[in-house]
């Protein structure tokens, strides 16, 4: 368990001695034990957890048990609660998720949860999960984080829950499933004969049966009211005229008897019990310390044993609370009598809690006391552990807590702030923090400002450049990151490897968002090496996807594979857990080996991906994974499956630093170009604004190339020679500036299309020639989709390249890629394409020409979907559009139609 946990809120509340048997409740309980649920559910004071405590010490199952506070609403601090919950039924659940929960990456509560449900499912022993007062927790993100638990869930575990409030989960689905079992007030409460053992022999009153029907009757077997009344009529001459005395509904009964309670006690323990009631737990220490008095372990020894609704924490009675309800009305008592008293009571806890070694506490009683100078202090030497674990909504609150005057006066909090609003996505008002944070480096500014620790405030120069940076660059600003950077590396002492290696990945980042790959490339990798060295494993996994993106874009395939190689192997040491980061590996090595032509080990990475889950996959893995799908059925010819997955993809994606140079839109125009869809391609471009005539950009090459192949298919399909001429020239300046840029990734496919280009117009001297110089510099790194993609006329002008001796091992596999591809009927040699008839509307589309092909064999319809591997449906779709733009309506007519053209 992480020594930062309180541990008493994992200790079983003991079944006490002098407890009122319930064994109808009991049954009940034990009886519903093969449902995933059982909820206690009734206001305060019903013996939620005096009940459940009785239940599983007398079975047999193990029993892990949480205690929930407000805290918990926090996702974070909830998951590692439950973690350390969990693994006291055994050690090793959750040791995957937890190194999750404690990164800096954003909260993969989903994956964290399967993780969890698989360690739990390889229990062989069943158990109990008990989470007391629910009704603590307020946030929606825990609610479906339980839910996902409970829908989930192995017939190991069995959740209990104690809550005021019914809580935000499936109950209705559970009930109708009928895996839920439901204790209410109306079951809870005392019966006459349940009233009358407590009162008379655990409280020790001698009551008439009159007087416990009497006393039963107004508070309605309310079992804290019984409780009440009974520690109020201790010594009181009048008992029946003290009974006769309270009617109502539970909040008078309350007021009244704490006031009998109060009053009746003698001074000291009066102010004991008002000043303690601001603590959530308590000790001696602590008591001592809050009250300035000592012996406080001795009173809440006393007032356990006299049933003071004083519940233990701990085998050892060190750790103590107060009964919730009894807790709240204390504390209004002591806001009515004592007010002046409450800043200098949750002051002592804080310095008690502080010296103690327990922040949050610390902070909380700070912030309540309203110490807003001591809570910065403590929030701003805490904020470096609280961001390790993940508890970035803790850290929210508080912040928000603090008066914006303070934060001004103390520049290192204020500029931890906007890390904080930067990692959650706010980043709205953070450069004015930043300013405001800059302003007290100024040598006349003339007051000191606030900090907790000298050599902290010393690194705020680069902290403060180094989120400069960071906004920079969200915000487009290359040349300004760029800038910001540099000067963090100028003013980062060399023993904080951490915010160097931020900067060097943030420069590098920037030099990417330009087009300088060459920089961005040596930049990101000193970064990466810096975060290596501060032991950041995670992200310097994640770094080697960055990093391979950048020698896909130079055209080195090799490097990239061998990045992803590297990384796995950092994500899958021998006799260890995955780390975050691994699956996403998989999905790179699946679009370089899809690159190759290795269609099958391409979907095998896909496949390996999804074994390892969600949990080893950082944020954009969902995302990439989609993507590296649809490309693989669309090598497959299945463009409206791969069209499905990119509009799957499209809301997964996670905008961070590194540039998105592969826009989803663009992607799918270029599908529908390749399936015949002119006119949803051309409304894409409309949509874009885009023109051949723009100035050209690194970022928005990919959508310049898309366009050029739409203005291609137009000349091609309307025998347009100003398409082919605006494609052409287009095509001249984009591959001039990707030459310039080194990004020879996008020089081949630039080239691919020059040939075709050339091609369409009848010169296949040049066509040949821009060829022969993409084959030259695809060959070494073993491209093969750029050209395979591109259909029938690509195949026809490698023929014609493979004629000519250009290349010819390598033409010579890209040839035998496209027979496998589409092969011949049986008898006939396998022929290039000739190029396609502009004669026609619209050109056939790859899977059109595919379809076109078998129809020349005697298979039927479904027999050729069940050759393709794609739906009948498809395959009628594809059929229309092929007599369509062929101006048939048979099969034979369709045949008869091509081979006019040449297209078969």
């Amino acid at each position: 368990m992480p020594t930062s946990l309180i541990a008493t809120k994992l200790y079983i509340p003991p079944s006490r001695t002098e407890l009122v048997l319930r064994p109808r409740l009991t049954e009940q309980l034990d009886s519903g034990r093969h449902h995933k649920l059982t909820l206690i559910s009734a206001p305060a004071g019903f013996g939620k957890t005096t009940l459940v405590s009785e239940w599983v010490a007398g079975g047999r199952r193990p029993v892990a048990w949480l205690s929930l506070a407000e805290e918990e609403s926090d996702p974070a601090r909830f998951l590692t609660y439950l973690i350390a919950a969990l693994q006291t039924i055994a050690g090793e659940i959750g040791a995957t998720a937890l190194p999750v929960l404690q990164s800096p990456q954003p909260l993969p509560i989903e994956a964290i949860l399967t993780s969890l449900i698989n360690d739990i499912a390889a229990i062989s022993n069943d158990f109990i999960l008990v989470l007391d007062d629910y009704h603590l927790v307020d946030d929606a993100a825990v609610d479906k984080a339980l839910g996902f638990l409970l829908e989930h869930s192995p017939p190991q575990l069995h959740l209990a829950i104690t809550t005021r409030e019914d809580p935000n989960l499936p109950l209705t689905r559970l009930r109708v499933r009928d895996q839920l079992t439901e204790l209410r007030a109306a079951d809870l409460r005392f019966t006459a004969a349940e009233a009358a053992e407590f009162l008379n022999q655990v409280m020790g009153l001698s009551l008439s049966a009159d007087e416990v029907a009497a006393l039963d009757s107004r508070t309605e077997g309310w079992i804290a009211g019984l409780q009440l009344a009974a520690l109020s009529m201790k010594g009181h001459r009048d008992v029946t005229g003290f009974i006769q005395a309270f009617t109502g509904d539970h909040r008078y009964i309350v007021d009244y008897l704490v006031e009998e309670v109060l009053d009746n006690q003698p001074e000291a323990l009066r102010h004991f019990l008002l000043q303690t009631s601001i603590l959530d737990r308590l000790n001696g220490p602590l008591c001592d310390a809050v009250t300035g008095q000592p012996g406080s372990a001795a009173q809440l020894a006393a007032l356990q044993r006299g049933n003071f609704f004083l519940i233990p924490l701990d085998d050892r009675r060190h750790w103590y609370r107060y009964h919730h309800l009894f807790a709240d009305v204390l504390r209004a008592h002591l806001m009515a009598e004592q007010p002046d008293q409450l800043p200098s009571l949750h002051q002592r806890a804080s310095a008690w809690f502080a010296r103690n070694g327990s922040p949050p506490e610390a902070i909380h009683h700070a912030l309540a006391a309203q110490d807003f100078e001591q809570a910065a202090t403590l929030i701003e030497r805490a904020v470096p552990a609280t961001r390790r674990n993940r508890q970035d909504a803790m850290l929210r609150s508080w912040f928000r807590a603090l008066p914006e005057e303070l934060l001004r006066r103390r520049p290192l909090l204020n500029a931890h702030y906007v890390g904080i609003l930067l990692q959650s996505g706010q980043p709205d008002g953070v450069e004015g923090r930043l300013r405001d944070a800059e302003r007290w480096l100024a040598e006349n500014v003339g007051v000191r400002p606030d900090f907790a620790d000298e050599e902290d405030f010393q690194r705020l120069p680069s902290l403060i450049a180094m989120y400069d940076a960071a906004i920079a660059l969200v915000r487009g600003d290359s040349a300004g990151a760029m800038a910001h950077a540099r000067r963090v590396i100028e003013l980062a002492p060399e023993d904080d490897v951490f915010v160097r290696g931020a900067a060097s990945s943030l420069m590098g980042l920037a030099a990417w968002t330009s087009g300088d790959l060459a920089t961005a490339y040596r930049m990101y990798g000193d970064g990466m090496a810096y975060l290596h060295k501060a032991g950041y494993i995670s992200d310097v996994i994640g770094g080697f996807v960055s990093l391979s993106d950048i020698r896909l874009a130079q055209g080195r395939l090799r490097e990239a594979q061998s990045n992803y190689e590297r990384g796995l192997q950092l994500a899958t040491q021998p006799d260890q857990p995955p780390l975050r980061g691994a699956a996403d590996m998989h999905v790179g090595l699946s679009d370089i080996t899809l690159e190759r032509n290795d269609l099958n080990s391409a979907a095998q990475h896909l496949l390996k991906s999804v074994d390892l889950g969600e949990l080893n996959g950082l944020p954009k893995n969902p995302y990439r994974w989609c993507v590296a799908s649809a490309r693989l059925l669309a090598a497959r010819g299945d463009i409206d499956g791969a069209l499905g997955l990119l509009d799957e993809a499209e809301p997964l994606y996670e905008s961070d630093f590194s540039p998105n140079v592969q826009p989803i839109a663009a992607m799918r125009a270029r599908l529908w170009i390749a399936d015949g869809r002119l006119g949803e391609a051309l409304g894409w471009a409309l949509a874009q604004g885009i023109a051949a005539g723009d100035d050209l950009s690194y970022l928005r090459e990919y959508d310049h190339i898309t366009l050029a192949r739409l203005r291609l298919a137009q000349g091609r399909s309307e025998g347009s020679a100003g398409a082919l001429r605006e494609a052409s020239e287009l095509l001249d300046r984009l591959r001039q500036a990707a030459e310039e840029g080194g990004r020879l990734g996008s020089v081949v496919e630039i080239l691919i299309l020059q040939a075709l280009a050339q091609q369409a117009q009848g010169d296949s001297a040049a066509a040949l020639s821009h060829l022969e110089r993409a084959l030259a510099l695809a060959e070494p790194e073993g491209y093969a989709r750029l050209f395979l993609d591109e259909g029938a006329d690509m195949s026809y002008l490698i023929g014609e390249a493979a004629g000519q001796g250009i290349r010819p091992a390598y033409t010579g596999h890209l040839l035998a890629a496209f027979a496998a591809e589409h092969p011949a009927p049986a008898g006939e040699m396998a022929q290039p394409a000739p190029p396609a008839s502009s004669s026609l509307i619209e050109p056939l589309s790859p899977r059109e020409l595919e379809i076109l092909r078998l129809f020349q064999t005697n298979l039927s319809g479904p027999e050729i979907a069940q050759e393709l591997v794609i739906a009948l449906s498809t395959v009628r779709t594809h059929t229309k559009s092929i007599y369509s733009k062929l101006n048939v309506n048979s099969r034979r007519a369709a045949v008869g139609r091509a081979v006019e053209l040449g297209l078969i």
